[in-house]
């Protein structure tokens, strides 16, 4: 399957896309980035350098996906979405008199989002974190903490408030992790789910 790029999309030099990879209309994507097979990455996207992307992944419009971040194979990220790599933000230095550079420093901390996450419309993605496996971020939220595998996450600052499968709907929701009645989950795809002690992970006999 060959590669699709938009004409009015900007390519940097040593940019990997993978086989079957599509760039849709005035995508930026910079120098040193690699995107693997099959990848979708929706109108005015930014995709900084460096990042690396995963095989089967969708970035919808308007994604802003900045260096230090990480992305596994079958992830959906929605449009709008934002990802930050800086703890501690300035434009300048602290006389104010030159313009602090962009490369990245001793703040410039990573982000991983794990294999099958899904990340909402409009959300805000931190640093120094990770997202786990089948994950589902909701739309707007402002994520601060890193997410545990299979864990639904909402509002601001996002918290749990259930686990979900690998097929997208939840499997229990709760108020509160004191609330969370630890046992064995079923959704209705069939897969089942053990959830104690604030994780969830697939039942061997799903």
């Amino acid at each position: 399957m060959p590669v699709r790029i938009h004409p009015t999309a900007i390519i940097e030099a040593d940019v990997s896309l993978g086989e079957g990879t599509s760039i849709w209309d005035h995508t930026h994507i910079r120098h040193g980035a690699t995107l693997g097979e099959q990848c979708i990455v929706g109108g005015k996207s930014y995709i900084a350098y460096d990042v690396r992307i995963g095989n089967r992944v969708k970035i919808n419009s308007n994604v802003y996906v900045c260096n230090a971040v990480t992305i596994e194979d079958g992830v959906m990220i929605s449009a709008g979405v934002i990802f930050t790599n800086d703890r501690f933000p300035r434009a300048t230095t602290p006389d104010l008199s030159e313009l602090r550079s962009s490369a990245p420093d001793e703040h410039t901390l990573p982000t991983l989002v794990q294999a099958g996450a899904t990340i909402g419309g409009g959300a805000i993605i931190g640093n120094d974190l990770s997202l786990g496996r089948f994950c589902m971020v909701g739309m707007g939220a402002v994520v601060t903490k890193s997410v545990p595998d299979f864990g639904l996450v909402i509002g601001n600052p996002a918290r749990l408030i259930g686990f979900v499968c690998r097929c997208g709907p939840p499997v229990v929701r709760f108020d509160s992790l004191d609330d969370l009645v630890q046992g064995i989950y079923l959704c209705e795809c069939g897969r089942s789910y053990i959830v104690s002690d604030g994780v969830a992970r697939e039942s061997a006999e799903t």
